[in-house]
């Protein structure tokens, strides 16, 4: 099995009434294409000027999808300033899916809105949707702040409860902690299952997908059925 593979990572650090707040983001990527990567943990290091550990943090985080990526946000407390803040990964268990990897449909985010907010804070709104006849208990929404270079600056995630077919809830989140010479040009909003394991989204491709084509046909039926043209030698029913 290849490793997964940490292709971004981001992190700001604010001041708080306690202390100070690490903000950090990432993208897990998986490139095999029949396994989940499971039970992944990130650990989050931060250490000050003279290279001592201020803060270390576990963060258990979703399943990584076959063929797929997974973007992570988090916070971490800190009694002294960290300069420098590093994200790494560990204890990836492979299982293999229970469905073709095209099954596993990607649930579709529209609407996205980002507005900055008079404190420094960005605010993303936008509304989920469930391609699958089954319904969820419910999704995890992560947003990624990107510049005009498309270089990760940070991120937020909030959860949506209850998303059924058909339906498409309005979700909100606030970025916090990104510096005010910040320069947002794009908001990346991915949705999935939460959970260690790739289970429930498994259980979602097992009850099948919406129909694509859901309008009834507008001509007329057929006043007599053709019929078929019985080749000679052909058994009969």
């Amino acid at each position: 099995m290849k490793p997964l593979v940490l292709k971004e990572q981001a992190s700001t650090v604010a001041k708080s009434a306690d202390g100070y707040v690490v903000n950090f983001a990432g993208v897990l990527s998986n490139s095999n294409p029949w396994h989940f990567g499971e039970q992944v943990v990130a650990t989050v290091v931060g250490r000050d000027a003279k290279g001592a550990e201020v803060v270390r943090m576990d963060q258990q985080l979703d399943a990584v999808p076959p063929a797929g990526t997974l973007a992570f946000t988090g916070q971490a407390k800190a009694s002294a300033k960290p300069v420098k803040v590093t994200i790494d990964y560990r204890s990836t268990q492979w299982r293999q899916a229970a469905r073709v990897p095209s099954s596993l449909l990607k649930f579709p985010v529209t609407r996205v809105q980002t507005f900055k907010q008079k404190n420094g804070t960005y605010l993303v709104t936008g509304q989920v949707g469930n391609p699958y006849v089954l319904p969820t208990s419910g999704l995890l929404v992560t947003a990624l702040l990107r510049d005009k270079a498309g270089k990760l600056l940070g991120g937020a995630n909030t959860f949506v409860d209850d998303v059924r077919a058909g339906k498409s809830p309005r979700f909100i989140l606030t970025v916090e902690g990104l510096p005010n010479s910040a320069k947002v040009a794009r908001t990346d909003v991915t949705a999935g299952t939460w959970g260690s394991t790739g289970r429930p989204y498994e259980e979602l491709a097992l009850g099948g997908a919406v129909p694509v084509h859901t309008v009834k046909p507008t001509t007329a039926p057929f006043a007599k059925d053709r019929g078929r043209q019985v080749l000679t030698g052909e058994s009969k029913p």
